[in-house]
């Protein structure tokens, strides 16, 4: 990046990171909490040397607890003020940005990459999709005490074959509003990709139960409830059609249980071709904008 005769102008940057959620509550900014959010903008602001801390925006909020290995943001950063933060490196200014974050950024939060986004790029508004991981052991002789802050122990075998039958007919776009926490004029309606359990046999998850949980979008809590309606099938307190029963229902009255967060992860945010960035955020928020009266970004799953 060179710099610009108009020093006010902004560029807006990517940034790719990674967090372990269990010392923080949640993503956004909260008087008097630990959060993702406060902790970025703050180090944002101390290596930019801005009179108060930058917004950035996220691609899909987390509750409480919620880890991330892939989750993306944006800040919009005057031009000159970006340069100047560069100080004499000769290096490009993102990467000089990221070099210095890393510096001040507690271990628990990891920011991969900066790069300057493409144009019409909202970190928000332009995803196409999220992807969830929920990790289950229910097997005590499993269980790793290096992972428990991410994986949820079980006191009784689960029958993966059965969650994973269960969960087949949510897939695809419904009104979820049985499998999440309602908020004021927001619209429930979702579309879910994919909706699967597996139990690995080989590598970092070898053993565990692990659901794959993938939409356009997640209202509050959802993956969570989505799992818990699962894990009562998979204990045979429910039979397998009681998901889909539930969701049916329309009603957060039909008793789906939430899981605790520590064993929900996300992996990944999908987004266009870049020449494609700025109509998909134009179509996204048209339709958000059309549907929620609630201005809150409405990607998380809690």
């Amino acid at each position: 990046m060179s710099a610009s005769p108009d020093d006010d102008a902004a560029v807006r940057l990517r940034l790719d990171l990674a967090y372990d959620g269990s010392r923080f509550a949640g993503w956004a900014v909260q008087p008097g909490l630990r959060t993702v959010q406060g902790v970025l903008e703050d180090a944002l602001g101390m290596v930019l040397r801005t009179d108060g801390p930058p917004r950035v925006t996220v691609a899909g909020r987390t509750d409480s607890g919620v880890h991330a290995r892939g989750q993306v943001a944006h800040v919009d950063i005057p031009v000159g003020l970006l340069e100047r933060s560069r100080g004499r490196a000769e290096r490009p200014v993102e990467e000089a940005l990221l070099t210095r974050l890393g510096g001040v950024l507690p271990t628990d939060l990891v920011v991969h990459a900066v790069t300057q986004a493409p144009d019409g790029f909202d970190a928000r508004f332009s995803a196409l999709r999220r992807r969830y991981t929920y990790r289950v052991c229910d097997d005590s002789a499993r269980r790793d005490p290096l992972a428990r802050a991410h994986v949820l122990w079980h006191r009784r075998p689960l029958d993966v074959e059965a969650m994973d039958v269960a969960g087949r007919p949510l897939e695809g776009r419904h009104d979820f509003a049985s499998y999440c926490k309602p908020r004021a004029g927001a619209t429930t309606i979702r579309t879910l990709e994919v909706f699967r359990w597996s139990r690995p046999l080989d590598g970092p998850d070898a053993g565990l139960v692990v659901a794959t949980v993938q939409a356009d979008a997640f209202c509050h809590s959802m993956v969570r409830t989505l799992v818990g309606a699962s894990v009562a099938v998979g204990e045979g307190r429910r039979d397998a059609g009681w998901p889909a029963q539930l969701l049916a229902a329309r009603s957060r009255l039909a008793g789906a249980h939430v899981v605790p967060a520590h064993g929900l992860t996300l992996e990944e945010v999908g987004y266009p071709a870049d020449d494609e960035m700025g109509a998909r955020a134009e179509r996204t928020r048209s339709r958000r904008e059309a549907h929620d009266v609630d201005p809150r970004p409405q990607g998380c799953c809690g």
